[in-house]
């Protein structure tokens, strides 16, 4: 799956080129749709391919900042099956709030449900090589972008851009490097498809390979490959079973909504 772009020198251009902060701005973030429902397969493998998979039935909805909230997601697992019935709902607010999201956790061993604020946006999600800070919609933010490279293939224009944290010290990285691709003149069909990521020695951390699904007007991802390259572990992240725009309930992203389950929040 994964389509691997480096920093070879670029060829010259006669047409003018976007800046970095163009690029960024019409490709980063694609419409999502206003709520979703899927399936979400997590593959986690170590550095000697030792596997571990878990799926959840997974309900999302954007805010779009009201009430300082960005978006809202559970998660009920339907495998493993010893686990069966575990949910886990987290809430995400706007920078403006300059507010860690906040998670729960429903146990149905324990029949309890347990509140964990995330203290470091660089806590793992979920136990991947993905960070609290890379499923933002900028894990260097704020950031200064400059376009480092622009390759023509056939009809395919990509796009490499460097991101740089405005204050070093609070980043996670020293840099992310994210490639775009383009497929003729309309910025509607410019998508994300890799991004490289260098820790704070400047040295290269791990590299995310996406892969995405249209739905209706809606960008989705279909398959993620996330690779640290310092430890060789790997995250797989697959998404099936896409709905959008269905208009879940408010009650679908409450303690309640864990504690009853998957099948009534599919009702609502």
């Amino acid at each position: 799956m994964a389509m691997v772009w480096s920093l070879a020198p670029a060829a010259s251009h006669a047409a003018a080129e976007p800046t970095g902060a163009e690029v960024y701005e019409h490709c980063n973030v694609k419409y999502p749709g206003e709520d979703q429902r899927s399936r979400l397969s997590i593959i986690l493998r170590d550095k000697d391919n030792n596997e571990k998979k878990n799926v959840y039935r997974r309900f999302w909805k954007g805010y779009k900042g009201k009430d300082g909230v960005f978006d809202k997601m559970v998660l009920f697992t339907e495998f493993p099956p010893d686990a069966r019935g575990a949910a886990f709902m987290r809430w995400a607010y706007t920078d403006q709030t300059d507010k860690n999201a906040d998670q729960w956790i429903y146990l149905p061993v324990l029949k309890k449900i347990r509140r964990v604020s995330v203290r470091d946006p660089g806590d793992s999600f979920l136990g991947s090589d993905l960070t609290y800070a890379d499923i933002s919609d900028n894990p260097i933010n704020p950031g200064r972008h400059k376009l480092l490279r622009r390759m023509e293939k056939g009809d395919m224009e990509v796009f490499g851009v460097e991101t740089v944290p405005t204050n070093p010290d609070k980043a996670l990285y020293s840099r992310v490097i994210t490639w775009f691709t383009r497929n003729g003149a309309s910025w509607d069909s410019c998508h994300k498809r890799q991004v490289d990521y260098y820790d704070k020695r400047g040295e290269p951390l791990k590299q995310q390979f996406i892969k995405w699904q249209r739905v209706g007007k809606a960008w989705v991802w279909d398959e993620v490959l996330v690779r640290n390259v310092q430890t060789g572990h790997s995250s797989v992240f697959q998404v099936s079973d896409v709905e959008i725009n269905v208009d879940l309930d408010e009650e679908v992203f409450t303690e309640r909504a864990l504690r009853l389950g998957a099948r009534r929040a599919e009702s609502r």
